[in-house]
């Protein structure tokens, strides 16, 4: 490609609005324009880098007998509400009616879709195992589209979906698509954590989370150093402790504590640690009231709550709902006497003694013993702390924040039993069929590739998904000698199927270098004064020095580079 015909446009400057490296490089370099909150193009330079990710994905796909369709993007309401999904999704899901009035949706993900068709085209064990997969845009409104096309509302998804006989079989396609996305990641030069994740609407039983380390990130994990478990924290178990304290003689105390709402306000006035109070927060469970309680120094996690509920819809209860079970201002419920299902975290059934509240306005209780003066069940309902062990070794954890590129779900049967989908066994019995659902987001892995390769001169693109492995810089297109020089490496490269770009405009140096720098090419070589020697200049993107070869060896050394990077992302 001749650059004096690209379609594409740098900026010096930095938008105003693009927060993250990715997002300033990707408009920076002309690879999207945007054209709405959370709607980008892609220009040629992105797109090209867009189509060779999903090159790579679909390979991998192939390689493991993954069959790829492609399904509609305008789904009927239907198929979610046979799921009971429709509801699930709430704002997220763009809908809209047709003409005579009957309700679509814009597809968030495909499961109903893809349930339905091997429910209407696979009907005997014979046709199993079976692993489908399109390469799609999805459509989600987020509450706030940023960071580019990291979090945007349309965005390309590959989703692919098993089908299999039993849990075996499950297991099986589940294990080959996870070495497939290690396989995947690896050739797109990212670095993952695999971490233990919540299943949230997908429904099912294991699923995982493929991140990218970063701190704009959206997901929040934990890792351990010494066994290398690692997992998102609203997934992460708290392990609980060991021993149980000696029960307090005292009974329940009601104590003043005006004004003392909040856990701090409470230790302040009372003289106290956190660590002495027990918080208790009410929800609405699909509509049903119900009080968790832990520790006044902890957190509730609400995915975990809400997975133990087996609620699909969980929210805190409102101020009205509050005082009439209770029969107080918000900030001073307590277990005693509380007439709604009580489920407490495991760290507290240990508790010698709590300070609650009193469900009394202005008071609290002290003395309060698990057991003794109140009921509840028990189970791990709070977010994973800094001093909390890893549940596998027992070693301190590390925080951070990931990017999540890919999540692989173990679904089970839930959308085949809702939608009808079974298959006939060797003796004509009917079963629901084992499903799996496995993502990649493309567009969201273009940004993450960026986080993990660029400098403070543009992007580094892996030559795996580079625009162009090689651009060619003459620096003076108007001196016969360097331009002679270009063509023919031009010529020869392109011969050797490299896919090369030339810089033929009439600019500066200086200005082709810095685009050469900021769109993150590989290669460069440089043709400059030296061409009429016969010498020009090689230099690697990730480098800081060129080196002076001839032309021919500029050629091999090219070649070279390229194997030797094919044999690092998993090329070969």
């Amino acid at each position: 490609m001749r650059m004096s015909r690209l379609f594409f446009q740098t900026m010096r400057e930095t938008p105003s609005d693009a927060e993250i490296v990715s997002h300033q490089l990707m408009l920076r370099a002309g690879m999207i324009r945007k054209l709405a909150a959370g709607s980008y193009s892609y220009m040629p330079l992105g797109y090209r880098v867009l189509r060779k990710i999903e090159d790579i994905i679909r390979e991998e796909m192939d390689a493991i007998g993954a069959q790829e369709l492609l399904m509609p993007v305008l789904l009927p309401a239907e198929c979610y509400r046979e799921s009971g999904r429709w509801d699930v999704f709430g704002e997220e899901m763009f809908r809209l009616k047709d003409r005579n009035q009957r309700e679509f949706c814009l597809g968030p993900t495909h499961e109903e879709a893809f349930t339905a068709a091997v429910r209407d085209c696979a009907r005997s064990y014979r046709d199993l195992p079976l692993i489908l997969y399109q390469i799609q845009t999805k459509y989600r409104d987020e509450i706030r589209p940023r960071f580019g096309v990291m979090y945007s509302r349309e965005f390309l998804m590959k989703d692919a979906y098993s089908f299999d006989r039993d849990e075996d079989g499950l297991d099986a396609s589940y294990q080959a698509m996870s070495q497939a996305y290690r396989r995947i990641f690896r050739r797109l030069g990212l670095d993952c954590i695999i971490t233990d994740a919540d299943i949230g609407a997908m429904g099912g039983s294991d699923s995982q989370e493929f991140l990218v380390r970063s701190e704009v990130g959206e997901s929040e994990i934990v890792q351990c150093s010494s066994c290398g478990y690692a997992a998102d924290v609203e997934k992460a178990p708290c392990v609980a402790p060991d021993g149980t304290e000696a029960a307090d003689p005292l009974m329940p105390e009601e104590v003043s504590t005006p004004d003392a709402r909040t856990i701090r306000e409470v230790t302040v006035f009372l003289g106290c640690r956190e660590t002495d109070l027990a918080k208790t927060i009410l929800y609405k469970a699909d509509g049903t009231l119900v009080a968790a309680m832990v520790r006044g120094d902890r957190e509730i996690n609400e995915t975990k709550l809400k997975a133990y509920l087996g609620s699909s819809n969980l929210k805190m209860a409102d101020e009205e709902s509050v005082r009439k079970v209770t029969g107080a201002e918000v900030g001073f419920a307590g277990p005693v006497g509380l007439s709604v299902r009580i489920v407490a975290d495991l760290e507290l059934e240990r508790k010698a003694s709590l300070i609650v509240g009193a469900n009394r306005t202005g008071f609290h209780l002290r003395h309060v013993v698990p057991h003794r003066d109140f009921e509840a069940e028990y189970a791990d309902i709070r977010m994973i702390a800094g001093d909390d062990p890893c549940p596998r070794c027992g070693s301190r954890m590390a925080f951070g924040r990931g990017i999540e590129v890919g999540h692989i779900f173990k679904l089970g049967t839930k959308y085949a039993e809702a939608l009808g989908c079974s298959y006939l066994d060797e003796t004509g019995k009917a079963h629901p069929m084992v499903m799996g659902c496995y993502g990649i987001g493309v567009s969201r892995v273009m940004a993450a590739i960026i986080e993990q390769h660029h400098d403070e001169n543009g992007i580094q693109w892996p030559m795996s998904v580079a625009p162009w492995q090689v651009i060619i810089v003459p620096v003076n297109v108007l001196d016969e000698k360097q331009a002679q020089t270009a063509e023919y490496l031009y010529r020869e490269l392109k011969r050797r199927h490299v896919e090369v770009l030339l810089d033929d405009r009439n600019e500066r140096a200086g200005v082709k270098f810095k685009d050469a720098d900021l769109i993150g090419i590989p290669i460069r070589i440089n043709v400059g004064k030296k061409a009429a020697e016969g010498l020009v200049e090689l230099k690697p993107r990730h480098e800081d020095s060129a080196s002076a070869l001839p032309v021919e060896s500029a050629i091999g050394a090219v070649l070279e580079t390229i194997e030797k990077a094919g044999s690092m992302y998993g090329l070969e």
